[in-house]
């Protein structure tokens, strides 16, 4: 009994750490449910997963699944519990697509129209965004609706163009993803009185719309290919949305435009959706344009907008992909068509590392944050897995989508531990969990 005890004291001890280590371990792994809008939680495109495979060089992600028959487009997708959405351009019209994310069934499709609006880079762009029992969609021909969940009947729709003269800056075709905000959903017709609208969610019946004027020489009349934020700079509540002419800022309560920021359109397509942060709004396009902070501020009933510093386009360039704000700093691809790697600070403009690497794949590259890290998606195919931090470029593994059926722009989502990558017809998903 005696020679026994420290044997038996040991293999508690032994159960015991093991038990305590397992706590511990399900305690740092955390695996959302949802994804229900374009960017995720707030638009700042930042998942809430943890737990994560760290090192892509030892364990790369595995493949799970591969949906097909989701039609052609560059939308990106929205979760809610074990169900997917995204939209494509199908044989019968431009569609709304319904997914089970346990084994990449197709559950239902339903046309928002009966054709394929024609325009350069075919395909649909809108990712849907989830409000309960129901979902919104823009269509690239600029008309938003309402649809259910359950099975796809549509509940309502708006045209732009016959309801607010709505235009685009150029001819690629509506990008809006809506945002769904309290009772309304939002999105940007492009007209002159009505830039931005705001909806009864339930009805679609017009609750307010925006009217503008001169928003500055740069740029072009109409919508540009972003998708609007939330803001509460100042004070007030605003929704911020980057347009034709640059970026605007409207008061929430009644769609008052509040303020407009110019230098930072291009003649061509201001694409990428703005960065929040406090009083402070971050923005970029590329066709040699550059980058931006503004400052808000209260100014008697509205809001001023200063300019804290400009980056020219060879010091910053997002063309599209997206940025990612942590911790105080931007990460994203820099460069027209380029996606090269760049961390700069926010609040000054500083460039911190990156500009000049050329990364692990080619063109532009779109980029999420998830469990401290930024996956950036090539346009080649190409996936690599990026520490963020300022410290330096870390490279931590990468590997190539199983399938590249064009250009691989359409931005990736991380949720439940899972890596979705739409690549047009094709939807793939891995296994991100260590």
């Amino acid at each position: 009994m005696t020679d026994s005890m420290p044997v038996r004291l040991l293999l508690a001890a032994l159960l015991v750490s093991g038990l305590t280590l397992s706590s511990h371990s399900a305690e740092r792994t955390q695996l959302s449910k949802s994804w229900k809008q374009w960017r995720g939680p707030d638009r700042q495109n930042h998942s809430t997963d943890t737990g994560l495979i760290q090192d892509w060089n030892e364990h790369p992600p595995k493949l799970v699944w591969t949906a097909t028959g989701l039609g052609k487009g560059y939308a990106s997708v929205s979760i809610k519990d074990n169900r997917l959405f995204t939209t494509g351009n199908l044989p019968e019209g431009q569609a709304v697509i319904a997914v089970n994310t346990d084994d990449g069934k197709i559950l239902w499709k339903t046309n928002l129209i009966d054709s394929n609006p024609k325009h350069g880079y075919p395909g649909a762009r809108c990712t849907p965004s989830i409000d309960g029992d129901r979902l919104y969609a823009i269509s690239t021909n600029g008309a938003i609706s309402c649809l259910s969940v359950a099975d796809g009947e549509i509940i309502w729709t708006k045209t732009f163009e016959e309801e607010w003269d709505g235009k685009m800056m150029s001819g690629w075709g509506f990008s809006e993803s809506p945002l769904v905000d309290g009772n309304l959903v939002l999105c940007t017709p492009g007209g002159e009185d009505a830039m931005i609208v705001a909806l009864d969610k339930t009805t679609g019946k017009e609750v307010w719309k925006t009217s503008v004027s001169d928003l500055g020489e740069k740029g072009k009349d109409g919508a540009g290919y972003s998708s609007i934020v939330i803001s509460n700079a100042g004070g007030v509540k605003q929704y911020v949305q980057l347009t034709g002419r640059g970026l605007i800022g409207v008061r929430a309560s009644d769609g008052k435009l509040l303020w407009n920021y110019n230098p930072v359109a291009n003649k061509v397509a201001n694409i990428p959706t703005p960065i929040v942060s406090g009083d402070y709004v971050f923005c970029s396009t590329g066709y040699g344009t550059g980058s931006a902070l503004v400052k808000l501020s209260k100014d008697g009933d509205g809001i001023k907008a200063e300019e804290v510093y400009f980056l020219n386009a060879k010091t910053l360039q997002n063309h599209h992909g997206g940025m990612i704000l942590h911790d105080g700093h931007i990460y994203c691809g820099h460069g027209h068509g380029k996606g090269f790697p760049i961390c700069i600070n926010l609040k000054t403009g500083k460039v911190v590392w990156g500009g000049r690497i050329r990364g692990e794949g080619s063109g532009s590259a779109a980029i999420s944050f998830a469990d401290g890290n930024l996956i950036f998606r090539y346009e080649s195919g190409d996936l690599a897995l990026i520490e963020a931090t300022p410290k330096e470029y870390i490279l931590k593994g990468s590997f190539k989508a199983d399938q590249v059926l064009g250009k691989a722009w359409a931005q990736p989502v991380i949720c439940g531990g899972k890596l979705y990558l739409r690549e047009q017809d094709v939807l793939m998903c891995y296994d991100l969990k260590k």
